[in-house]
């Protein structure tokens, strides 16, 4: 069968069609739009990053570091935000002008793009903005589906859903059994000296006992703030005291790191 020719004399008539002016909206939604339809390239932007990291473990070693995954995520959402606010590659000023009939002026839309460098700091020590999904590596994922059956078996004794356990892991060794901390946690969880004993663990580096201190010690925590996860993971890092002491989830960087990781873990292990 031959193949048929076809002859396209406008390459982006099948993007956008000749639309009059929409004077339906007043500046405040077209900035809104304009907003909107530059985010959206953002999004297909970080996607499109992602993708690229995954095949080299990560900008900030995801695959072996403890913190990579997570500064990956930030590095990912802020220079895709960032290419976006210049040209991109065209796709929010298609959406726009196919809502609107008018181009995408940026210079009225963006924000100042030298600012990106204070954005980024603000959003390292403001951890209030919830990551809604954090994709661990795929080393890291791999390693923690080694000790499955260990996790289901605490889960199953001490009431700690499976999902958690694998996102506390994760946030703490990346599944390394052989991990020690500048403060000397040791393993899988990451538990000190005194609290692997007050949890009956006599080898921190045994992943069964390390993964069945932690979740007992877990579980703990949890009963006794009535269930909130957000305090229960603050004490689980920086100790029940602190988090008694500030009635909440200590002023500490770490620490409110700590538990957007573990949420951001836990959102994609449950998405």
């Amino acid at each position: 069968m031959s193949s048929v020719q076809l002859k396209i004399t406008n390459p982006e008539k099948h993007i956008s069609q000749p639309s009059e002016i929409n004077e339906r909206y007043n500046k405040e939604e077209k900035t809104k739009l304009a907003g909107a339809a530059k985010d959206f390239e953002s999004m297909l932007t970080q996607m499109m990053l992602k993708s690229m990291n995954k095949t080299t473990g990560g900008l900030f070693g995801g695959g072996e570091g403890f913190g990579g995954d997570y500064f990956d995520t930030i590095f990912e959402s802020e220079i895709s935000s960032y290419m976006s606010k210049g040209k991109g590659f065209g796709i929010a000023d298609q959406i726009y002008k196919k809502l609107t009939g008018e181009n995408l002026d940026l210079a009225e839309f963006n924000a100042d793009p030298n600012k990106i460098g204070e954005k980024l700091e603000l959003r390292l020590k403001n951890i209030g903005d919830q990551l809604p999904f954090l994709t661990p590596s795929e080393m890291s994922e791999k390693r923690v589906e080694n000790f499955d059956a260990i996790i289901d078996e605490a889960s199953k004794k001490y009431g700690v859903d499976t999902q958690l356990i694998k996102s506390v892991i994760l946030t703490e060794s990346a599944g390394n059994a052989k991990a020690v901390s500048s403060a000397k946690a040791k393993g899988l969880m990451q538990l000190m000296d005194g609290t692997a004993k007050d949890m009956g663990v006599k080898n921190s580096f045994d992943p069964k006992q390390n993964i069945m201190g932690g979740t007992k010690y877990l579980s703990k925590l949890i009963k006794k703030y009535d269930g909130d996860l957000k305090l229960s993971l603050a004490a689980y890092n920086a100790g029940p005291g602190a988090v008694d002491k500030h009635n909440g989830i200590p002023p500490f960087n770490e620490t409110k790191t700590y538990v957007t990781r573990v949420l951001g873990y836990l959102n994609y292990l449950n998405g």
